[in-house]
């Protein structure tokens, strides 16, 4: 049971983690600035929650925070692992749309599935929509 429980753990901590950074990547779309309370209203979280999560991503080498404004901005790294998580989202959307899911339903799902799904299940699904 313990095994079990660190690996719920692991990918609650991963998930957490994609989910901040491809919100970070999503809101630069829209925004030239992003800070952590932009990040904290697009999820829903809390401060608290925004702050430390933010601060976990900087100490990976995933983002830079200007001392001075709160601005975010990517690293090289981070920017290339938040695109990879929101492609492996567009993916799992498509292949969800193309199997007969209504958008919504497909769009809702593929934001869960994208934390938990393998490589290999990616590559099937990739060629699924292609």
């Amino acid at each position: 049971a313990t095994k079990r429980m660190c690996a719920v753990a692991i990918n609650r901590t991963r998930e957490s983690e994609e989910m901040y950074l491809e919100t970070i990547l999503l809101l630069h779309r829209e925004h030239a600035n992003v800070r952590a309370v932009d990040v904290g209203e697009e999820l829903g979280y809390a401060k608290s929650s925004v702050s430390r999560g933010v601060n976990l991503l900087k100490d990976k080498g995933y983002i830079e925070i200007d001392p001075a404004t709160g601005n975010i901005t990517f690293t090289e790294a981070g920017k290339k692992k938040a695109e990879g998580v929101y492609e492996r989202h567009r993916v799992i959307t498509k292949a969800l749309i193309k199997l007969g899911a209504e958008e919504h339903v497909a769009e809702e799902n593929a934001c869960r599935i994208e934390h938990v799904v393998s490589d290999e299940l990616m590559a099937v699904l990739e060629n699924f929509i292609a």
